[in-house]
């Protein structure tokens, strides 16, 4: 049960309008031609967040950007009048650190919200957060709110904005692509962006002040910071933190022979990521929520992941004869794809995550979760998807829809990038979840579609898939405009047999309830995002009995 929310700090909707009118931007700021020049909101600007719960801490953060180093006292409370101090401490913000701080405070009681804030030597009082830690031992109930792909151009963070709202939740999960990298008139193009959003996007991002004024952008946002401030949140990077498609030595939008090497721009990446989020420096960790579950945060883009196939590489040498590309196909589905030494996570990781479900299990422990960026669950095309393609459609598209049809026709996944291009991978990690008897929740992003499934390995069972819509990056009604997305979506099922539900067509997140016999995920779906709005256009409950890796659609 959450306790009173702390108000809200009075945080303008910001356009390039207001930034001048306000004097955030310096006329030399403005003009400089790429996103590096850093945040400029001065004291305690971009609000507090909190993070990495466990039964007796809580990770804290903000950011007090000054003209000197700063010493900041930090408190937290059992009221919101921090007549009772719980814990508290000082901290020094620092430039090199780009002003952000991010004390831990220990010796609190479990299962227990709390009330946070930072004071500066001048008087200066951040805003009041909300937090709280993990339970011990029995509990009844726990909510996770699920968030992922929310790129600002597209339009405004109304699942945030919902979440604060409903005020029913625990813990936020992100799943990654908190930020994107993309400059303007990319990803969203000048047609489908919302302009009053764009501002502070002129670059993409590739140097450390790129990306420390990307999350400051980002952060400017009032319905971010106030998810930030009301909640815990877990959170691990997918790949537009660094850059789109990522993986260990590089990715599908980094081009050394301009943006240099790869290992300095993913280093900015995590460094900017890690000085602006209330995460840990830890690539991967597990919390324990009670009695109920281990949640399992994973890293599957920057360590270790192998780089991703692409299906034009295999296609291209056939030319345009189907029967060649159908060949080519075939012998790539039972040779380089099967490949036991790629990997998304490296073999300490899977290791790791083996010993940990296996311990989970024998302490008591109901559930196992993974909070990850990109769906496991086997999706192949459906063959009826490039029906109705009319010749308005671009090549490129037609082109890239029938290739997709020939791919699920021998036999493979349309999406190299997720779990399906790493199946070895795969099935090392349900293995070890069916060898554990876990009760595996997969929880996953990415795709900007809700999609649910009963995950199987080797023809058994093996868990469950919850993977969530994103809260503004369009999904496939953006690109598949001849199908309905209802229709897309029934297709979809109809094509895959892991796949028992879909919703190709809408925003919004995912609110899941874990019991001690039942865990459901209630997708939620936002009206729009063109407008600032907390209204909802409907939900979806599907839900899994403890035991059964089976979905029950209601």
């Amino acid at each position: 049960m959450t306790i009173e929310q702390p108000p809200a700090a009075a945080i303008p909707l910001l356009d390039r309008r207001t930034l001048f009118r306000g004097g955030l931007l310096g006329a030399g700021l403005a003009a400089m031609p790429k996103a590096a020049a850093s945040a400029t909101l001065s004291g305690f600007g971009y609000g507090v967040a909190s993070g990495e719960p466990s039964a007796d801490s809580v990770l804290l953060w903000t950011r007090f950007q000054a003209d000197r180093e700063t010493a900041l006292r930090w408190e937290v409370a059992t009221d919101a009048g921090f007549s009772k101090v719980a814990a508290g401490g000082e901290i020094v913000a620092r430039p090199d650190h780009d002003w952000c701080v991010k004390p831990v405070a220990q010796g609190l009681a479990a299962d227990s919200w709390y009330y946070f804030r930072f004071v500066a030597p001048d008087g200066q009082v951040s805003q009041t957060g909300r937090t709280r830690t993990l339970p011990m031992g029995p509990k009844d109930s726990f909510r996770l709110a699920v968030v992922g792909c929310s790129n600002i151009g597209f339009g405004y963070f109304n699942a945030y904005a919902h979440i604060a709202e409903a005020d029913d939740t625990d813990l936020v999960l992100h799943t990654g692509d908190y930020i994107y990298e993309y400059g303007r008139d990319i990803y969203p193009t000048k047609q489908q962006e919302l302009a009053v959003r764009m501002t502070g996007i002129d670059s993409e991002i590739v140097a450390l002040a790129d990306y420390r004024a990307r999350y400051a952008q980002y952060r400017s946002d009032p319905d971010l910071q106030r998810l930030h401030q009301l909640f815990p949140m877990l959170h691990v990077p997918d790949d537009h933190e660094s850059a789109n498609d990522s993986y260990a030595a590089g990715a599908e939008n980094h081009q050394p022979q301009t943006e240099g090497p790869w290992a300095a721009r993913k280093r900015a990446a995590v460094r900017a990521n890690r000085e602006w989020m209330p995460v840990s420096d830890e690539p991967w960790a597990a919390y324990e929520i009670g009695d109920l579950a281990t949640l399992f945060r994973l890293e599957t883009r920057l360590e270790a992941r192998t780089k991703p196939f692409d299906l034009a590489d295999i296609i291209r040498p056939a030319g345009q004869d189907p029967e060649k590309i159908l060949a080519a196909l075939k012998a790539f589905e039972s040779g380089d794809w099967r490949d036991p030494a790629r990997t998304l996570m490296g073999g300490v990781q899977e290791s790791w995550l083996a010993d940990g479900m296996a311990s989970s299990r024998k302490a008591g422990k109901v559930w196992q979760v993974l909070l990850q960026q990109t769906i496991m669950s086997n999706l192949k095309t459906s063959p009826d998807l490039a029906n109705g393609m009319n010749e308005a459609l671009p090549e490129f598209i037609k082109a890239r829809i029938r290739a997709g049809v020939l791919t699920a026709t021998a036999g493979l996944p349309f999406n190299m990038d997720a779990w399906d291009g790493y199946p070895a991978a795969r099935e090392r990690l349900l293995t070890s979840a069916q060898e554990a008897d876990a009760n595996l929740i997969v929880l996953a992003g990415d795709s900007h579609n809700g999609w649910a499934s009963e995950l199987d390995n080797m023809g058994a069972a093996a868990g469950v898939e919850f993977a969530g819509h994103s809260v503004t990056s369009p999904g496939a009604e953006g690109y598949i405009t001849w199908i309905k997305p209802k229709d897309f979506a029934a297709q979809s099922v109809a094509a895959n047999s892991q796949l028992k539900w879909a919703d190709t067509g809408q925003r919004g997140y995912m609110s899941v309830k874990l019991t001690p016999t039942r865990a459901t995920s209630e997708y939620r779906f936002l009206a729009g995002i063109r407008a600032r709005s907390t209204a909802l256009a409907g939900t979806q409950r599907i839900s899994s009995e403890a035991g059964s890796h089976k979905l029950d659609i209601g």
